[in-house]
């Protein structure tokens, strides 16, 4: 039997990169999915049929992230055509990187509304329902700078940071309602946005990492899958570092 079979996952920002990495591997264990981005354009309607292509159920769902109310629409909508919502992975996130000293305001708020309201939102919407069915499992995808800061990301840094917390948090508050709430850490993984770096600056980014290169969307969807399935069924409130062992 496969690990996700007769679930039902819902995974925010999930048009390409890392999110969409995730619900594939969901899918191809068994999965249904619905997932969200800003819009749902070509890129997620081929993202949208590529999922189906496994036998599972999948539809996106244009919805921003960081308003509440939007949020608790796609929720009721996510309801009305799946009937449950077993697993939430919160890995809408965007990047608006600045020295402290030049950092807008806009900048900071922007940030930290799309990467740490929007998970705020979206375990608020799905706890009535996860309290209904006595059980879930929520994934926070945080970043290593959540964990150990760096400069010129301290929006970044701060968002991510605060997604540790809230699952922590989450974690304790639910886990007597069969809930569990964790954290994934990634290091430097290789996506369109890291992509557009030069190949000097990978290298030097690879210099730095004990496994001698960066992650893969794939490695990432592996640690979510643990996190996801029964596998993990003890495991709540912790964060997992997939980074490579560049911050032990």
């Amino acid at each position: 039997m496969k690990l996700l079979e007769g679930k039902t996952a819902l995974v925010t920002g999930a048009a390409r990169g890392i999110g969409k990495a995730i619900a594939l591997k969901f899918a191809s264990e068994g999965a249904n999915i619905a997932f969200t981005d800003l819009t749902i354009d070509a890129t997620g309607e081929a993202t949208e049929h590529e999922i189906a292509a496994l036998g599972v159920q999948c539809k996106g769902y244009a919805s921003n992230a960081a308003n509440f109310e939007e949020t608790h629409k796609v929720i009721d909508q996510i309801m009305q055509d799946f009937g449950r919502i077993d697993i939430l992975i919160n890995n809408a996130g965007i990047t608006k990187d600045g020295l402290m000293m030049r950092m807008s305001e806009q900048q900071w708020d922007a940030v930290i509304n799309v990467n740490l309201k929007s998970a705020f939102n979206f375990i608020h919407a799905v706890t009535p329902v996860m309290m209904r069915q006595k059980s879930g499992s929520i994934v926070n995808m945080s970043s290593v700078v959540g964990v150990s800061g760096n400069a010129g990301q301290a929006n970044y840094s701060a968002s991510k940071a605060g997604m540790i917390g809230l699952a922590k948090s989450v974690a304790k508050e639910l886990g007597s309602r069969g809930i569990r709430a964790n954290a994934i850490a990634p290091g430097f993984i290789i996506t369109e946005m890291t992509g557009a770096l030069s190949e000097e600056v990978r290298n030097e980014w690879a210099k730095q990492i004990p496994l001698r290169r960066g992650g893969t969307p794939e490695d990432v969807a592996n640690v979510a899958l643990f996190l996801a399935s029964d596998l993990s069924s003890y495991v709540s409130g912790q964060v997992i570092n997939v980074c490579g062992g560049m911050n032990t």
